[in-house]
């Protein structure tokens, strides 16, 4: 009987605590809200879970471009809209293969004006307008100092993340001749950073 009584007066203790739980989380409007919020986390997180379903098909990758410089008329052609939808950018006098970030820089990308165009003008002033896209090659030589020094670090950033293809070639200038090594040796700095990653 005193078991009994003990037991009774323990579930008595527990239900109250329970109450007094309940009664604390529900009794202000923050602490509902911040119920929801945690709510709404917790089924994020396990519907995120659940739905890793199959990836979408990875598109095949092109073959790298031939180490080769170009003129605008040549770097024009590649905006992303031919049939194998390769993106070339020039920055600073550089030619970079951007195609693996077509996100960005394909048709209808929040950078697409770029594509096939010389976007050192455009990224030393931050315009995403055409007016900073030159048809003809420009030399830079009315940029300030500060907007010189954001070129070069764009064009840091492209070295790093995207394939140098050659340069962008000034009226006149005639094309540096390429040679496999140089193709080869670019290939094999490329296959160790992919491992290295």
């Amino acid at each position: 009987m005193a078991d009994e009584t003990q037991q009774d007066s323990t579930n008595e203790a527990n239900t109250g605590f329970l109450m007094g739980i309940f009664s604390e989380l529900l009794g202000s409007p923050l602490n509902i809200a911040l119920l929801g919020v945690c709510g709404f986390l917790l089924y994020k997180i396990i519907a995120g879970r659940r739905n890793t379903g199959t990836p979408a098909p990875k598109e095949p990758e092109l073959p790298p471009l031939k180490k080769q410089d170009f003129t605008l008329e040549q770097l024009r052609e590649y905006d992303g809209r031919r049939k194998d939808g390769r993106i070339l950018i020039a920055v600073n006098g550089k030619v970079f293969d951007v195609t693996k970030g077509k996100r960005f820089y394909g048709p209808g990308g929040p950078y697409g004006l770029f594509s096939g165009h010389d976007a050192s003008r455009a990224l030393a002033t931050f315009s995403l307008g055409e007016d900073s896209l030159r048809d003809e090659y420009d030399d830079l030589s009315d940029l300030n100092s500060m907007q010189m020094d954001s070129v070069r670090e764009w064009e840091m950033q492209f070295t790093e993340k995207y394939v140098y293809i050659g340069k962008l070639l000034q009226p006149g200038e005639q094309a540096t001749e390429y040679t496999d090594t140089e193709d080869e040796q670019s290939e094999e700095k490329k296959d160790s950073e992919k491992k290295s990653n």
